[in-house]
């Protein structure tokens, strides 16, 4: 079995305390500052690290922002898919009635920028270092604009016309300045030259690396850069270079499929040949709290869970009783409340004596009933991997000429994983089968950010999102183009007024 050092998104600190009757003053030895901070390889390293760190959150046992829950209420939660039936801020997300005072909205775009400015503070200062090859300059200037171009694909996905920050502003802070958002276009292009000069550096992985001491999976890769460069191309309509860049990926024949889509998801597969680039952890040293969020509420075995993140009845209902992925779901169970919980037989229905009709159904995909039962866990976040290169690959012949062999073909693989019923080519239009990508895509990528960009890509965010919420008895709430983007949020529009908010939802 090969072995693999495994990148962790975290920052350890480790303090050695004594004192005595006597003296209990701290005695300070020495103060890192930029002068001191980057002299060696290990600084730099250090500074690199820090960065994909962000990836997860503020702290080591509070690791619940940006990929590792809360960018989910965003991407999931405001779609046909997510539902939470908590109030406030996600209550508000579920039923797509939120405001520029929302805390989530703040709290991914705060978290998000923490990393564009650790990555700019970064490439800034290893870009003077002197004490570092060229070689080593270059591949760590690389993975921070491959994380840089991450943050501000997910920026401009959530919000469009964003602030647009970078080295240079390092160098020249002006911290008065009332900036105004750059073009979408303008962000693209600076993610675009960013990620092909990181297609040209970065290696397809690290296991002769020269830099790096073992094989570190989890680090940005040539493929990681190139499917992110597909993506931006394909959230574009540059259905061409989507085409060759994803298979590009492919061809680079290191992915696959994993064999099962349950066991793709477990605790214990950190890293397999799915994966492109995730975030790590590990449980017992800067665990996440996926499973506390997703886990079920009142379960005899995942015990003490919030059900945060669920997923709605509507869309659970829609898979195939043969798809494998329907068996992902916490659907019915005893509970230690002493009650059944279970799908209501038909909306507003009144539960018997005994039972409880959940307004949501818990996904296994972060809430592994076979893994460790602790407060922190070391569930993967996927941000690419290679199931979804199919699918864009797929989408993006289809755009160029409908639904062919090697399209089809594409989805089915990815059906075929999960023993889906598989699409008939005959039996397909352009339409027809851009309707079955969407449908599939939402099938198999919940709850992994990419459902309300998939929406807007494929023009049908008001469409899908206001028909279920007719479904279900609520409000027809998304409005076109006022909901494209979420509104900057209020904090940030009183520190910035050029951050202007008038036509988005307030």
């Amino acid at each position: 079995m090969k072995k693999y050092n495994i990148l962790l998104l975290a920052a350890a600190v480790i303090t050695q305390f004594s004192c005595n009757k006597t003296n209990l003053e701290p005695k300070i030895y020495s103060n890192l500052t930029s002068q001191n901070a980057f002299l060696t390889k290990s600084d730099a390293i250090a500074a690199v690290n820090a960065v994909y760190a962000r990836l997860k959150g503020p702290a080591v046992g509070d690791n619940f922002d940006y990929w590792t829950v809360r960018h989910f209420a965003l991407t999931d939660l405001t779609t046909d898919v997510g539902h939470c039936s908590y109030a406030g801020d996600p209550g508000q997300l579920s039923l797509v009635q939120w405001n520029s005072a929302n805390g989530l909205i703040a709290e991914d775009y705060r978290q998000i920028y923490k990393l564009v400015a650790n990555a700019n503070n970064a490439i800034y200062n290893i870009s003077g270092m002197k004490s570092i090859t060229d070689a080593q300059k270059s591949q760590f200037l690389a993975e921070m604009k491959f994380l840089r171009a991450i943050a501000y694909s997910d920026l401009t996905d959530a919000w469009g016309p964003v602030i647009l920050n970078t080295e240079k502003d390092v160098a020249n802070p002006d911290y008065k300045a009332q900036t105004p958002p750059s073009p979408v276009a303008d962000v693209d292009a600076l993610m675009i030259t960013d990620l092909q000069n990181a297609i040209n550096v970065l290696p397809v992985d690290y296991t002769k690396s020269d830099i790096y001491t073992t094989n570190d999976v989890g680090r940005a890769t040539k493929g990681a850069a190139m499917f992110l460069l597909a993506k931006i191309y394909l959230r574009e309509h540059q259905w061409q270079k989507a085409a060759d860049l994803t298979k590009q990926v492919m061809d680079l024949g290191i992915y696959q499929l994993y064999p099962s889509y349950e066991g793709l998801f477990k605790e214990t597969n950190t890293w397999c040949s799915e994966n492109i680039f995730s975030v790590l952890s590990d449980a017992n040293v800067n665990g996440t709290e996926l499973l506390n969020h997703f886990g079920p509420l009142s379960h005899p075995v995942l015990t003490d869970r919030w059900q945060y993140y669920a997923v709605t009845w509507d869309f659970y209902n829609s898979y195939g009783d043969e798809d494998d992925r329907k068996k992902m779901f916490f659907t019915q169970y005893q509970g230690v409340d002493g009650l059944t919980h279970k799908q209501a037989p038909s909306l507003g229905a009144t539960a018997p004596d005994g039972v409880l009709y959940m307004p949501d159904v818990a996904t296994m995909k972060y809430a592994d009933p076979n893994g460790a039962n602790t407060y922190y866990d070391g569930h993967s976040v996927d941000i690419l991997r290679y199931a979804d290169v199919l699918l864009s690959r797929a989408e993006a012949l289809n755009e160029l000429g409908g639904p062919t062999a090697e399209a089809v073909s594409l989805v089915n693989q990815v059906k075929g994983r999960s023993h889906a019923k598989l699409l008939v080519q005959a039996n397909l239009t352009q339409a027809t089968f851009r309707d079955a990508l969407l449908q599939e895509r939402g099938w198999e990528l919940y709850y992994e950010g990419k459902r309300r960009a998939d929406l807007k890509r494929f023009g049908k965010y008001d469409v899908i999102v206001n028909a279920y919420l007719k479904r279900i008895g609520q409000t027809n709430t998304v409005q076109l183009p006022r909901d494209e983007y979420f509104p900057y949020p209020l904090a940030q529009v009183t520190i910035n007024p050029k951050l202007n908010n008038a036509g988005r939802q307030q």
